[in-house]
């Protein structure tokens, strides 16, 4: 028989690494024939390869994973990856489409990789009335988020996101910075920067993102370096050239 076959199209390098290991994990005779960043060049490798399988990351720079699903998802089986929202679970769920969460955990990649399994050698699933809903989705105002989930030592914490001083990119892992400690979630910093409230949380570098309230203000170095202070905080936060205009008031 020959094997599967399949598209990796997500935007963070980390997420889609770690997707493929795990693939190859759970299904080692899944060939991966093409992994890209963004919807442009996932349509394009679908076009070269044509894979039975994709998974698409329903944020993406350019075409988002909806957009491509609508242009291919009549000719491949696809699983989108998301982050968690519980009304576009609801809808996953009342679908014949199947998705992962980030961070794509073990358990729930094998029900996947049973599931498709089973699928492939049926015709893909109909997606026109759930990318109906899930754009519906897209269009509401985006509930804020309050409360995350950390591991701080061998606990895991419930933390307030208003008691947060900023998230940095660390690895394979967000650090969450607070007053007086710190913790890690595998939430990419641009799924988190999607639900935080813009007025508050302040993105100031591709990496960083701090909370208004704990700035204390900008040390300019020169023209085109900056850096943020913050209240009871020693660190000094680097500020990227695309978001010193946010600053140039202060």
């Amino acid at each position: 028989m020959t094997a599967a076959t399949a598209l990796i199209a997500e935007d963070e390098p980390l997420m889609r690494e770690r997707l493929k290991e795990k693939l190859a994990e759970a299904w080692p005779e899944l060939v991966i024939v093409a992994e890209v960043g963004d919807g442009d060049a996932a349509l394009a490798a679908f076009d070269a390869h044509a894979p039975q399988i994709a998974f698409l990351d329903i944020r993406m720079p350019g075409r988002s994973g909806l957009d491509v699903a609508a242009l291919i998802g009549s000719e491949c089986h696809v699983v989108f990856i998301t982050a968690y929202d519980r009304h576009a679970l609801q809808a996953f769920d009342a679908g014949a489409v199947d998705y992962l969460l980030k961070p794509v955990e073990t358990d729930r990649l094998a029900a996947t990789v049973e599931r498709l399994r089973r699928q492939l050698p049926a015709p893909p699933a109909d997606l026109s009335a759930l990318l109906d809903t899930l754009r519906t989705q897209a269009t509401r105002p985006a509930s804020r988020l309050r409360w995350i989930k950390a591991a701080v030592g061998k606990q895991v914490k419930l933390i307030a996101v208003e008691d947060v001083v900023y998230f940095q990119s660390d690895t394979k892992y967000t650090r969450v910075v607070l007053a007086q400690s710190e913790a890690l979630i595998r939430t990419p910093l641009k799924d988190l920067l999607a639900e935080l409230d813009p007025e508050q949380f302040w993105q100031i570098h591709r990496g960083t993102i701090v909370n208004a309230n704990a700035v204390s203000g900008v040390l300019r170095e020169d023209a085109e370096r900056q850096f943020v202070q913050l209240k009871g905080r020693t660190e000094r936060l680097p500020v990227s050239r695309q978001f010193l205009p946010r600053f140039r008031q202060m």
